[in-house]
């Protein structure tokens, strides 16, 4: 039976192996391409090493002012958004998880009726119109501020924190923002960090709110940008604002999706921890 199981996890590891690989190809092969040479993309000979060796691709990319700009707001959208986003999602979270909350079951059906049915896009757009936040940042985060979602995944974080520690801040004089402050968060950081890497992925690759609400070119996110270059007709002017010469449109968007999804890549692996620690608290104790 010992060997039996030990044979099943083997396979399984290897099966997962061969799986993650696969699915790991395609991004090899988009970064491959964006040290690749023009010609060697555009005749296909490009696989998962670069071909004619050059990164040209990523000078284009970073002496482009538009993509610079891009990239900043999308920055601006991920940190500012995220923490707006923890703030008010905890607020909430931790109403909603005080069991003597009077109509607490209401609120939270509420919620999780917002879940099951989403609003409309033309009423969104009307609704955004109307409070004068069109063509402004501020309609790429206020209308998310608070996700279902990640509000009933904070709601279980709080509700697993014992008791007593809040019962012992009333007793000692701690009024509910202080103990929401100085005990709940700072024995939430898990979950906060699970829930803040979610809302700050949805930020960092959020494009459709900036298609329906901004017309100012110069407030566009980068997958924005990116999606403008991956498209035909906007391609031929990306190359002539870089003045490319033997470039192919190709290298530009690989290396554009490189710069697009490196920082995600780079700053999971930090917080990887903190992310398993508050998945796996919610799993057990939720």
């Amino acid at each position: 039976m010992h060997a039996s199981r030990q044979w099943f996890i083997s396979i399984n590891y290897i099966f997962l192996t061969i799986v993650g690989l696969v699915m790991l190809l395609p991004f090899v092969n988009i970064l491959a391409g964006s040290f690749s040479g023009g010609n060697a993309i555009l005749q296909g000979r490009v696989t998962v090493f670069p071909v004619e060796f050059t990164l040209s691709n990523y000078e284009s990319v970073f002496n482009n002012a538009a993509i610079w700009k891009s990239f900043s707001v999308t920055i601006f959208l991920t940190v500012v958004g995220t923490l707006i986003d923890l703030l008010f999602t905890s607020l909430m979270a931790y109403g909603l998880a005080r069991k003597e909350l009077k109509g607490r079951t209401f609120f939270i059906l509420l919620v999780l009726f917002t879940m099951i049915f989403p609003a409309p896009i033309i009423p969104s757009y009307l609704l955004i119109k109307s409070l004068g936040m069109l063509n402004t940042l501020w309609a790429l985060i206020i209308p998310g501020l608070i996700s279902a979602f990640n509000l009933i995944i904070m709601v279980s974080f709080f509700q697993a924190i014992p008791e007593g520690l809040i019962e012992a801040a009333r007793i000692d004089g701690s009024g509910e923002y202080r103990t929401y402050w100085s005990i709940v968060l700072p024995l939430s950081m898990p979950s906060l960090t699970t829930v803040g890497l979610f809302y700050a992925v949805g930020h960092w690759n959020g494009y459709f709110s900036a298609i329906m609400y901004l017309r100012d070119p110069g407030l566009y996110p980068l997958q924005v940008k990116l999606r403008q270059l991956l498209i035909a007709s906007d391609a031929t002017n990306v190359m002539q604002s870089v003045q490319m010469t033997m470039q192919s449109v190709e290298g530009i968007k690989m290396a554009t999706i490189i710069v697009a999804t490196l920082p995600v890549l780079v700053i999971y692996p930090l917080i990887q921890k903190h992310f398993i620690k508050g998945a796996m608290l919610g799993s057990v104790k939720g």
